[in-house]
């Protein structure tokens, strides 16, 4: 029985301890965590600074062409379509010239979308070359005691799961993020420029939003330190079990490996369930907080509009509604990018814990002789 109790005392090696704020609900995104994140994002910009504003060019082009979208409904309603309903003959060369501009904007916001994804691509996929190189030679300078304390299958899971946390920070989180807090400038800008008073009950909309949002991933983000951990428990365990499979065999062992393997695999189930119901409720919370905001400005507006107050017209009414809309997007956006943000700082956790490992330490060369020895032992 000395081999299975070996393998289990590798799966409890500190390597696989997560630490004591991962198993404490409530945990807060800190100071460590954006230390983290830090060290990811420096293998973007060391290595793609030109590539990178090119994406937040894009990003700027391509929010610009929604807000002139949205913006361009006042015109349309109060300069075109009820003008030209007073109208015996109506002439709609002034329209038609207005929505190819409008039209020929909207392509170039589009392409610049499609580019800033595409940009990404390269930076995210080429970002994960240089992390994964790193862990390699980093793992190639290390002691054989750091692999007798942490299972091989838990230093695999470092190299799948916990690097492809951090493809998806990269790649979509990280632009995204960007992208919303761009429209949610330029949206508040527009939004104010057509109504303050309702400019004002939106902001309030999106406090509340927030304040939602910070409670949910404060509880999910324990849970998702958690699931990281677990997961590269079950991976080591599954690993250790087929590299030892002879040796269970012959002492009898497989009611004790299917019961540790139901142990493990339920913790990953719980830590996981958890941590994404938390997070899967988050968007829908806030679309929902989104919905009562456009409502709320919607029936606000059109007592302002009726009033006469501030010089509301319908089509600002409406133009105003379409950019509450997409106000509140990117607030619920920000929110569930958040999630990813948590899930990838343990992820990142983990990566920088195996490459802050002290390496073996050279003592110089050593030079091996040809001895013989006698029957006297001399």
């Amino acid at each position: 029985m000395n081999a299975p109790k070996q393998q289990q005392a590798n799966r409890t090696g500190n390597g696989n301890k997560p630490p004591r704020s991962a198993r404490m609900p409530g945990m807060k995104f800190d100071r460590k965590s954006l230390g983290v994140l830090k060290r990811v994002f420096g293998y973007v910009f060391k290595y793609y600074k030109f590539s990178f504003f090119m994406v937040v060019i894009c990003i700027v082009v391509s929010a610009a062409a929604i807000l002139v979208g949205n913006l361009f409904l006042q015109t349309l309603i109060d300069d075109y379509i009820i003008p030209l309903t007073q109208q015996a003959n109506p002439d709609f060369s002034g329209l038609q010239w207005a929505l190819t501009k409008l039209a020929l904007f909207l392509a170039l916001g589009a392409v610049c979308t499609y580019g800033f994804n595409r940009i990404m691509v390269n930076i995210s996929q080429g970002s994960l070359l240089r992390i994964r190189q790193s862990l390699f030679d980093k793992m190639e300078t290390l002691p054989i005691s750091y692999f007798d304390t942490n299972s091989h299958g838990d230093i695999m899971s470092v190299y799948t799961n916990d690097v492809d946390t951090l493809r998806q920070l990269i790649s979509q989180t990280l632009p995204q993020t960007i992208n919303s807090l761009i429209s949610v400038v330029i949206t508040f800008v527009g939004m104010c420029v057509l109504s303050w008073p309702l400019a004002l009950l939106s902001v309030f909309m999106v406090f509340v939003m927030l304040f939602t949002t910070a409670k949910l991933a404060g509880k999910a983000g324990s849970y998702f330190v958690s699931q990281q951990a677990d997961l590269g428990k079950v991976n080591g365990f599954i690993e250790e079990m087929i590299e030892g499979q002879k040796v269970v065999k012959v002492f009898n062992h497989e009611e004790k490996a299917i019961d540790e393997f139901t142990s493990i695999n339920e913790s990953l189930r719980d830590s996981a369930n958890k941590a994404n119901g938390y997070a899967n409720i988050t968007m829908p919370v806030n679309s929902n907080i989104g919905n009562i905001s456009y409502v709320l400005c919607a029936v606000v507006g059109a007592v302002l509009a009726l009033s006469g107050f501030g010089g509301l017209t319908l089509g600002a009414l409406v133009a105003f509604l379409n950019l509450n809309r997409g106000f509140s997007q990117p607030i619920t956006q920000l929110s569930q990018q958040l999630n990813f943000v948590v899930m990838a700082s343990a992820g990142a956790e983990r990566v920088f814990r195996l490459m802050d490992q002290e390496p073996e330490e050279d003592k110089g060369d050593i030079t091996l002789t040809c001895v013989d020895i006698d029957e006297d032992g001399a």
